[in-house]
């Protein structure tokens, strides 16, 4: 008797090694362009509709006013100095947390300045302090808009 041989029939099963090699390079792909997608300065509009947050502890805000000063809560800093003095005040602190505040008739420039002094000095999270915008402005933009 002899034997049938079953090597004329097509292979049903799938071969995943290319599959397995295009998704590598795909995530190498990936992995690499990523960084180049994050936005250096988070930005927030200067009116927002949303609530305030709940905070426990007494935040650390940093204001610019309407003449470039510079204000770590109420005391006034150069922004030479402002990471160096923001590194000592945050070194007792557990949470790295800082909210950001500048008139809004100051220029980009310095605003950007001050951001990147904060951010080079550590700072976990960099909240924006917007003023709440009230219901008529509210609604003026609505109809503007439609």
């Amino acid at each position: 008797m002899a034997m049938e041989t079953n090597s004329d029939r097509l292979m049903s099963d799938i071969n995943v090694t290319p599959f397995v090699d295009v998704m590598l390079v795909l995530l190498i792909i990936f992995m690499v362009t990523a960084p180049m997608m994050v936005q250096g300065v988070d930005v927030a509009l200067p009116e927002a509709t949303s609530k305030p947050l709940e905070s426990e502890t007494e935040p650390l805000i940093i204001t610019v006013d309407k003449n470039n000063a510079i204000f770590i809560n109420d005391y006034e800093v150069s922004l030479g100095f402002l990471q160096e003095k923001l590194v000592k005040v945050l070194e007792g602190r557990a949470d790295r947390e800082v909210y950001f505040r500048a008139d809004k008739d100051i220029a980009y420039g310095i605003v950007v300045q001050v951001i990147s002094e904060i951010k080079a000095a550590g700072v976990e999270k960099l909240g924006m302090v917007t003023v709440p915008m009230d219901s008529e402005t509210e609604n003026r933009k609505r109809r503007t808009a439609s």
